[in-house]
């Protein structure tokens, strides 16, 4: 496989308060950064993980940024940054015995993708 270099940066997508954790999401994009537009998608279709759904739609929507916004034709694009911050908990509570209450932390996470215009060295 060659290495492909950048020559323009792209476009970037976010998704924000993704209710995933951000671990698990992370463990997803680590597979993706440095990878085409077009290996980034089939791996995600083949990846057995929950991530993989919110993860594929911002993919596309970085894709459709840089085509839309900058006419890049998306076989060009290269997965340049991919990354998963820490989102604000949801917090609930579940009732236990003799009138306790346990908190229960439910993560959310924001998602970045930016895309990048590569030409490959073959």
């Amino acid at each position: 496989m060659s290495t492909p270099t950048i020559t323009k940066i792209g476009s970037k997508a976010i998704a924000r308060y993704v209710r995933m954790s951000p671990h698990k999401v992370r463990r997803v994009l680590d597979q993706l950064r440095g990878r085409t537009y077009r290996e980034a998608l089939i791996i995600l279709r083949f990846m057995p993980y929950r991530a993989c759904e919110p993860i594929t739609k911002v993919l596309r929507s970085a894709a459709a940024n840089s085509e839309h916004n900058q006419g890049i034709n998306p076989a060009d694009l290269v997965v340049y940054e991919a990354y998963a911050d820490q989102g604000p908990s949801l917090k609930r509570f579940r009732p236990r015995a003799q009138g306790r209450a346990y908190q229960i932390r439910k993560p959310t996470c924001h998602i970045t993708i930016s895309v990048a215009e590569a030409k490959s060295e073959e």
